[in-house]
């Protein structure tokens, strides 16, 4: 299973958070960006149970991270 996670982060931490991002085991890639989220990390887990253990667990406590939205990757 793939996901976007969609990561709002305090002002003048967004590089430490991504950094700490490209650490997790399930996270594959993850960037800044801009507009109205300030990084975008790719995960992959076997299921969904997997990636709301990665979101809530790994992701939201990292010092900075304000808020996530977390995107399912749907193949069509």
């Amino acid at each position: 299973m793939k996901a976007y996670i969609m990561i709002k982060i305090h002002a003048g931490e967004v590089k430490q958070v991504v950094e700490d991002l490209r650490k997790l085991k399930n996270i594959i890639e993850a960037h800044m960006t801009f507009g109205p989220y300030d990084a975008v990390a790719v995960a992959e887990t076997v299921d969904l149970t997997e990636l709301g253990a990665v979101t809530a667990l790994e992701i939201q406590p990292i010092p900075g991270v304000e808020q996530t939205l977390t995107c399912l990757a749907v193949d069509v």
